[in-house]
């Protein structure tokens, strides 16, 4: 009882996936879209009807016309249906689809039916068939006649041919598919017809064929077309339409799907602890979202009170420094006004001029008139020379809001920084990690940055992917002491007052094989100051042929000696593994890197020879093109040759097939110069890399002799330049080793 109670329920709830999105009832003779939607076959000859498509809407070719789909018969309901916007229908008309006079069948442009689906708000293409060409969803009217069972939804069936109000059913006719009341019946089976020959049934909503059918060849399917996600029959299988898809019998299609969506709800229902939760989960986000934005409102409120405070302040002391200008000129205009009045004929100034006039007694005349005689001089000047006292205009009280009434206007909310866009000719990893990065143009700013970093090849932990983050203020971020001979991947964020932002694309970093050694030039061991100049910071040294190349190109035919001079590095390595990176100039003539015994090198150039024979290979031992390699013994060099943009890879090259692979460089043969060169030094085992600074692919691998202290050296035979890769992190405290032994300098 329990469990019939429960399906009743769950039968119940699923109401609103049983609803056609255009009449918002449920789903009678639903068909399915290109978009794997549903609609009703009526709401969808009622859109393309709206859209002007004629003869497009017919019912698809495995479902006979009834009489009950005719307009005259429709149900009342098809007037409640709720038909797709006018905008689109309109944008669809414009584009060129609808009705075309004449069109034939076959044309060479034949006319293209779209339609507009109501759930997914896109235009699905339907083909030159239209409706036609459409399956029926014959498992969803199961589903509904089910749903409409438990539910007792709809109550009697009502004749579907009746004038409102329609009567109740009475019987039902398969072949018309619909029902009718006795009256109904007799009137669409008249006697001595064919449909007279119809058998009547018990009424139902629900007349469904045996089996889908195809509806190009009205053949049953048998067969699912995995490329075009179609059912099709055994005609369709033959045609150029399916020519070269993946096409599987009906059977294995339902087994698969049948075993993908039962395996896909047993997860979902074994897990609905999960889904509580997140549906927990939800509905707290839900009330986060209603707090949070009534506090937005309530922000936004406050800012623009505070802005209207502002300008209402503003405004205030404004109209009170007019109303005070206006009232000093106003004073200054009647003073005026006054003193031109008292010169007026028997009033003021003047009618006390006339008065003194009379006056006789001279020394009473003289003391009165003198004071008056300037009043009279003063008012005479005046009026010579009049103007008003002060200015009627405002001019300079007008007032230029163009920039604050456009900051007003493009006053809108902050927006969080766009994803940054990484700078990937500085960003790299040496003895530590630099990660360098911008915004875009008009990115909104940014006040801090999150950058994520992870290994990637380490065996992945169960769970979400675990980031390790760091907060950064500038453009610009240094991971100290990653782990060496590792791939890290990287990422960045932006972050300000609205919120983080979108990630950056990730990169991804190969980190050195061994440590980084730290070390300077040194040219005091057979380097000719003529020729070699070292940099300041001691990192990059330049050779300049000078005058012997220049005498050893004019003895070319007779007798030719070349100059080779040689610097080594100031630090000497004695155990372990170390790894070291330089650039060399690729318009060098010739250059040799690699590393030696300190003694060995010391030996051989400490006395500088000024001449050696181009025949003669300076480091004796191993090199790229060095002597034969089945000499026993480890060389005391390893040195690899640079010219002319290339890398040689000499016989020596074979003893590297273990690093490169079987795609790696053959031996004898030339490489193009990197943009930086690795070198990877094991003392222990004896042996030498020569690496791609910047991919670490594998160039050459060599045998050295480590029974002593080993130290990088490079060689110079003509004109060449040789760059050490700055160190990311604090420069070290400077070594130097003579004879041997290191000491700070």
């Amino acid at each position: 009882m329990g469990a019939k109670g429960n399906g009743l329920t769950s039968m119940k709830n699923m109401e609103k996936e049983l609803l056609c999105p255009v009449c918002q009832e449920m789903y009678k003779q639903p068909l399915v879209l290109p978009c794997t939607h549903n609609v009703c076959q009526a709401c969808a000859r009622e859109v393309l009807g709206q859209q002007g498509y004629i003869g497009h809407g017919g019912d698809p070719s495995s479902e006979p016309t009834s009489p009950a789909s005719t307009p005259s018969t429709r149900s009342p309901r098809l007037s409640r249906r709720t038909l797709p916007k006018p905008d689109r229908l309109d944008r669809l008309l414009k584009s060129g689809f609808g009705t075309y006079p004449g069109r034939k069948r076959g044309a060479l442009h034949p006319q293209v039916i779209m339609f507009p689906c109501p759930a997914c708000q896109g235009d699905v293409e339907l083909g030159e068939r239209g409706l036609a060409g459409l399956f029926r969803n014959l498992t969803l009217e199961r589903v509904v006649e089910r749903y409409r069972q438990s539910v007792s939804v709809g109550g009697a069936i009502l004749c579907q041919l009746c004038k409102p109000p329609p009567l109740e059913a009475t019987k039902g006719c398969t072949e018309c598919r619909a029902t009718f009341c006795n009256e109904c019946f007799k009137l669409f089976h008249p006697w001595g017809t064919q449909k007279a020959q119809h058998e009547p049934t018990l009424p139902t909503l629900s007349f469904r064929p045996k089996g889908l059918m195809c509806p190009d060849h009205k053949e049953e399917v048998t067969h699912y077309c995995k490329t075009c996600q179609r059912l099709v029959c055994q005609l369709c299988r033959v045609r150029r339409t399916h020519s070269g898809h993946k096409i599987t019998p009906v059977l294995s299609a339902y087994q698969a799907l049948k075993d993908k969506l039962t395996k896909s709800l047993t997860y979902i229902l074994g897990n609905q602890d999960t889904v509580q939760t997140q549906i927990c989960e939800l509905e707290e986000a839900v009330r986060h979202t209603e707090v949070s934005g009534q506090q937005a409102k309530e922000e936004v409120s406050q800012l623009v009170r505070g802005l209207g405070a502002v300008l209402e302040e503003k405004r205030a002391s404004l109209l009170q420094a007019i109303e005070e200008c206006q009232q000093e000129r106003l004073a200054r205009l009647s003073a005026q006004i006054q003193e031109h009045r008292s010169l007026l004929d028997g009033s003021g100034l003047v009618g006390y001029a006339q008065e003194v006039l009379k006056e006789t007694d001279q020394p009473c005349f003289v003391q009165a008139a003198k004071q008056l005689h300037n009043r009279i001089a003063r008012a005479t000047e005046a009026l010579q020379t009049f103007r008003p006292a002060a200015s009627s205009s405002f001019r300079h009280c007008q007032l230029d809001v163009g920039r604050e009434m456009k900051l007003l206007t493009e006053l809108n909310f902050l927006r969080v920084p766009e994803a940054p866009v990484i700078d990937t000719q500085r960003t790299f990893a040496y003895d530590q990690i630099f990660l360098c990065w911008r915004l875009p143009p008009h990115s909104p700013p940014a006040w801090h940055y999150t950058v994520e970093f992870r290994r990637t090849d380490v065996p992945a932990q169960p769970g979400p992917t675990r980031w390790q983050r760091r907060e950064v203020r500038g453009t610009s971020a240094l991971l100290e002491n990653p782990d060496t001979g590792s791939v890290y991947v990287l990422r960045v964020r932006g972050c300000n007052k609205a919120g983080y932002g979108e990630y950056s694309e990730d990169v991804h970093l190969h980190t050195p094989p061994a440590p980084v050694l730290h070390f300077f030039l040194d040219g005091r061991w057979g380097a000719s100051r003529e020729r070699l100049a070292i940099s300041k910071d001691q990192r990059a040294v330049r050779s300049v042929p000078g005058l012997p190349l220049l005498l050893a190109a004019d003895r070319l035919l007779t007798g030719c000696h070349l100059s080779v001079d040689v610097v080594l590095g100031d630090v000497a390595v004695t155990q372990g593994r170390s790894y070291w990176a330089c650039a060399v100039d690729p318009a060098s003539y010739l250059v040799k890197v690699g590393v030696g015994l300190e003694s060995k090198l010391q030996e051989s150039f400490q006395g500088a020879p000024d001449v050696i024979s181009p025949r003669y290979d300076p480091d004796s031992g191993h090199d790229s093109g060095a002597e034969d390699a089945t000499v026993e013994a480890s060389p005391p060099f390893a040195f690899l040759t640079i010219g002319m943009g290339k890398i040689l890879l000499g016989s020596g090259a074979s003893s590297n097939a273990g690093l490169t692979g079987r795609d790696g460089p053959a031996a004898g043969c030339t490489v193009p110069l990197p943009p930086r060169l690795g070198i990877c030094l094991d003392y222990e085992r004896g042996r030498v890399s020569f690496l791609d600074a910047v991919s670490f692919r594998g160039l050459l691998e060599c045998p050295l002799d480590c029974s002593g202290p080993v130290c990088p050296a490079f060689c110079f035979i003509g004109g060449g330049a040789v760059q050490l890769q700055e160190p990311v992190g604090t420069k070290p405290e400077r070594k130097v080793t003579i004879g041997g032994f290191a000491k700070l300098d």
